[in-house]
């Protein structure tokens, strides 16, 4: 059974989030962990908990309304604290495959593609996470771009995610390598073979193209080849490490408007 994390607000950012994730996953046996937390120490006014339950018994309400399906369970939970740290326990201790949350949420900032809690929960919660941008509806992720140095190694868990997920869609994964050279080392080599063998009924693109700009090949090639679906890895000195480090990852014209998935290759406790 797949087990999912969806971060919750109550806004309609946060929602639609939710409704995406039970479209995506609707022929999966799923087990969905709908959490909010709250932190009252910066707060002159006490947080009425109550309310927050209220709020929790509504959104899970919602859901079954919206997707009556036989094969989720659902769970609500409002946790006193940090949504990072909290997070990070409850992956570790449920097992956690996936989180799931929109790239905005209450403040909905429109000059920024994420706000910050979900910057921080891609930079630092050990499991993938799929940000879902602010309206976006539920579409088959029939094109998949999955940029790559193949330097580092690929986790076999995560990339069997993957695996479910083109299963299910007959996906097309187009793996984009931007260099100079084309040929690789006998390392990216490995790597690339490992991605292969990991994927075997998927349909894979290994695409390599030259740019003086990797977020401007990334762009050009979503444009170009009607992706709807992003894939990177969050990894110690990698490309997406490095712009979620940027103040925002608008300013370096990373903009994006489809469904985004961090895979975390982080040691996992």
């Amino acid at each position: 059974m797949r087990k999912i994390l969806i971060p919750t607000d109550f806004s309609e950012n946060a929602m639609n989030a939710l409704r995406y994730a039970v479209e995506l996953n609707k022929y999966e046996y799923c087990e969905f962990f709908i959490i909010h937390a709250y932190d009252d120490s910066n707060s002159d006014k006490a947080i009425d908990t109550a309310c927050i339950d209220e709020e929790l018994v509504k959104v899970l309400s919602d859901i079954r309304k919206i997707s009556p399906n036989p094969r989720h369970q659902y769970k609500t939970m409002a946790i006193l604290g940090n949504l990072v740290d909290n997070t990070n326990d409850l992956v570790d201790q449920e097992n956690i495959d996936i989180l799931i949350m929109g790239t905005r949420g209450k403040t909905d900032d429109r000059k920024m593609t994420f706000g910050s809690n979900t910057l921080q929960v891609v930079r630092y919660v050990k499991c993938p996470v799929l940000a879902i941008p602010n309206g976006c509806k539920y579409t088959q992720p029939k094109n998949i771009l999955f940029p790559t140095d193949y330097l580092m190694p690929f986790r076999r868990r995560e990339l069997k995610l993957l695996s479910t997920l083109t299963k299910s869609f007959r996906s097309i994964v187009n793996f984009l390598y931007v260099s100079d050279y084309e040929k690789l080392s006998t390392r990216q080599e490995d790597h690339k073979k490992f991605i292969s063998t990991s994927l075997p009924e998927a349909e894979l693109k290994f695409c390599t193209t030259q740019a003086d700009d990797l977020t401007e090949a990334i762009n050009q090639f979503i444009e170009k080849n009607e992706i709807d679906f992003l894939v990177m890895v969050n990894s110690r000195n990698s490309y997406l490490e490095s712009i979620l480090y940027q103040s925002t990852i608008d300013k370096i014209g990373l903009h994006i408007k489809i469904p985004f998935l961090a895979m975390q290759n982080l040691d996992r406790n």
